[in-house]
């Protein structure tokens, strides 16, 4: 395969505004996990395969294999998908009751 470019598990990308290790992030359709800390523009890990325990909406409640939103303005993943403005990145592995601070979630 002479166009073969990469596995695509973890993509090095620009910051697209500055970036912690742990945290969500999504480029248009691209959505992950930062592997790390970077700067506006510098290029840093995205890894978009994978289940992570990530911090939702306290009073949001999942059960296993419900779809998971992430909300850009909160930094928190959701169960509303917000008329649409909420991407879906993922699938909930755990349940979470009202109130926990985290999901397992693996990544979609």
């Amino acid at each position: 395969m002479k166009n073969y470019v990469q596995k695509g598990e973890n993509l090095t990308l620009p910051a697209p505004a500055a970036i912690i290790s742990g945290e969500v992030v999504v480029i248009g359709e691209l959505h992950g996990v930062a592997a790390g800390d970077a700067e506006s523009g510098a290029d840093f890990d995205l890894v978009t395969e994978g289940v992570f325990d990530l911090p939702k909406v306290s009073t949001d409640v999942f059960a296993i294999g419900d779809p998971v939103y992430f909300d850009a303005a909160t930094k928190l993943v959701t169960s509303d998908d917000d008329t649409g403005a909420n991407a879906l990145i993922g699938v909930a592995v755990t349940a979470a009751a009202n109130p926990s601070g985290a999901v397992n979630v693996k990544l979609i």
